[in-house]
């Protein structure tokens, strides 16, 4: 399963240079404080049936405290026409996951030179996160394990260990799930995108399309907590990359970017409940897709559709802002460790639901600016169509930036569509009812058309 690839080439790359008008590529946003330590981004890119958009590239960069781009490191060089999971380790290098179509590369990757120190092919389709353990062997969220001559789901966890090129643990989430969850198996039925080793023998794994995260024992093979549940939006709706942290009382608390709820969140559990502590950016933020708690109390979040990263305070303020388009995936703070390691909110005294502010809104959302689904919204504000409006506006915002010609600014974009929109307006009322459904719908499109 070995394999190799090319050395890495370091592209150099102007402030705001993306090859696309009216829009940033890697450019800094606010910087109100500069951190101590580097931020380096995996960004997804774009592809459609097999076709990669030139302009959107699969990309891993690394951006300086000042919010310059210091390196970029191109997806073609390790195969991959989508990043996902780059991860420090202990001795200052990243474990990097790519795919393409034929499987999953993972490498380490000496950041200083670009040079992979190993690379591995694994022949598992679409991998979101691939996590090292401390005796060298990888925890993989395996995704889309789908058995078409039985019809069923083999989406599991995995152990591998690469020296002996075996499957060393396995625990496959059809036989701890009712096999009719999220509506029964299919070829993405869990898609399942990160497992993370939080203790001696418990992974942390997010079970996407099943609304909730959850922490595995690995010696009884038994859920040990559970947040969420299938179909309560309340509580998660189709998150990305929950953190596990405990408070200075030994509260669990699990931070987590509540991808389809456009926000990120905290649940903090005290007597054996979950209870909802903290919440940012609700509304603002873009399908966001990770959020870390950094050792200052704030928040790094990949702000995933708003194409950037941000570090809020935990009143909402941002005080660091990078763009980085097509579609970033993961952001880790250099120098902090991998993933969250800071206080929960309930150690800082701060709890409620905050508004962000502060950015430099380079991005048309982003900022201030008067943007066309927040058009759509007041247009039809305290009339009976301000909730189709609304819905309507929320799926324009989401997959707008993945279908527009790179060409057209959103409100032209907006403007080309309008005559059908006109033609096709008698029927919003007979599709309230099905808004929601539809709302999931384009959004997971979003993100599985790579796969086509």
């Amino acid at each position: 399963m070995l394999g190799l690839f090319a050395p890495a080439a370091t592209q150099a790359i102007a402030p705001g240079d993306s090859g696309t008008p009216g829009t940033v590529g890697l450019e800094k946003g606010t910087i109100a404080s500069e951190p101590d330590g580097s931020t380096v981004v995996a960004i997804q890119g774009f592809h459609f049936q097999g076709q990669g958009a030139e302009k959107k590239p699969a990309r891993l960069v690394s951006a300086a405290p000042n919010g310059s781009t210091e390196w970029v490191y191109d997806g073609s060089n390790q195969d991959a026409r989508w990043f996902y999971d780059a991860d420090p380790l202990p001795n200052g290098n990243l474990l990097v996951v790519g795919t393409n179509a034929d499987g999953t590369t993972v490498a380490e990757l000496d950041p200083e030179t670009r040079e992979p120190v190993w690379t591995e092919f694994l022949d598992l389709h679409d991998t979101h996160d691939v996590d090292m353990l401390p005796n060298g062997n990888l925890v993989i969220a395996n995704m889309r394990q789908w058995d078409e001559a039985e019809g069923v789901s083999n989406d599991r966890i995995l152990v591998y260990n690469r020296t002996t090129d075996a499957v060393v643990w396995e625990w496959v989430f059809r036989n701890h799930y009712p096999n009719d969850t999220d509506g029964g198996f299919n070829e993405d039925w869990t898609h399942v995108n990160d497992a993370d080793r939080i203790a001696e023998g418990q992974y942390l794994v997010s079970p996407r399309n099943f609304d909730q995260a959850i922490v595995i024992n690995r010696s009884t093979k038994e859920i040990d907590y559970r947040l969420g549940s299938d179909g309560n939006h309340d509580v998660l709706d189709e998150q990305h990359n929950p953190d596990w942290l405990v408070s200075e009382e030994g509260n669990p608390t699990v931070l987590v970017a509540d991808s389809e709820n456009d926000r990120v969140v905290e649940y903090e559990r005290t007597d054996g409940e979950w209870t909802k502590t903290w919440e940012v950016g609700t509304g603002q933020l873009a399908w966001p897709r990770d959020a870390d708690r950094l050792p200052n109390g704030n928040t790094l979040i990949t702000d995933s559709l708003n194409h950037r990263v941000i570090e809020v305070t935990p009143r909402g303020e941002i005080v660091w802002e990078y763009y980085a388009t097509w579609g970033p995936y993961d952001a880790e703070r250099i120098g902090t460790g991998d993933g969250s390691n800071g206080p929960t909110m309930a150690d800082q005294g701060v709890t409620g639901s905050y508004r962000l502010y502060g950015s430099a809104g380079l991005i048309e959302g982003t900022g201030d600016t008067l943007t066309f689904a927040a058009a759509v919204q007041n247009t039809f504000a305290g009339t009976p169509l301000r909730g189709p409006a609304t819905e309507f506006a929320d799926t324009w915002a989401g997959v707008t930036p993945w279908v527009r010609p790179v060409w057209m600014g959103s409100w032209a974009f907006a403007g080309a569509v309008g005559g059908l929109l006109v033609l096709l307006g008698w029927a919003v009322a007979e599709a309230v009812s099905a808004r929601e459904s539809i709302r999931r719908g384009v959004r997971r499109a979003a993100e599985d058309v790579r796969t086509r």
